[in-house]
């Protein structure tokens, strides 16, 4: 479809956004099976349920522009799980499985934050402030996730560093005793 108009340029990114929300979802569904520790999967089970509520919004800029999304055709986001799938299969550590499982879900984040970053300042442009506010309220909660999930990382790591620094003393103390 081509695009000619302010409007048709954010009926195209706000479904552009909207499919992807769909697709996250199943992505984080996927991603808490696969993290196998209980901090990971609730805290993605958490962003699943925040991306009903980040939908709802997205529908509700539609009604309010008046209009209804268009087709997408989301090999994007395809290319990205298909990849992931792949990377993932060959990491063997359990710890380094949950941070790359992790760091993924930032680099998904960070997609998000661009394209509403962008679609922000365009609909902010063309005098749909209430479409305005549901999207900046949409970026905020992509922005929450992406701290959480560095914390979630932090924490994974310093686990990994303490397990780290204990096997030394275990074999010491076994030579020892």
């Amino acid at each position: 479809m081509p695009i000619t108009t302010p409007k048709e340029l954010i009926v195209t990114m706000l479904s552009d956004l909207r499919h992807g929300t769909e697709r996250s979802a199943t992505l984080y569904d996927e991603l808490a099976k696969i993290a196998q520790d209980a901090e990971i999967k609730e805290a993605l089970d958490a962003r699943e349920f925040v991306s009903a509520q980040i939908l709802s919004k997205l529908d509700e800029c539609f009604r309010l522009i008046g209009e209804k999304p268009v087709q997408h055709n989301g090999r994007l986001h395809e290319i990205l799980i298909e990849d992931f799938r792949t990377e993932l299969s060959e990491i063997q550590s359990p710890v380094a499985r949950r941070i790359f499982i992790l760091a993924k879900a930032i680099r998904l984040m960070h997609l998000w934050v661009g394209e509403y970053a962008a679609l922000i300042a365009v609909v902010g442009a063309t005098g749909h402030p209430a479409a305005f506010l549901l999207l900046e309220s949409c970026l905020a909660d992509k922005l929450a996730f992406i701290e959480r999930t560095k914390r979630l990382i932090r924490e994974e790591l310093r686990e990994m560093d303490a397990v780290t620094k204990s096997i030394p003393q275990l074999h010491a103390s076994k030579v020892r005793g």
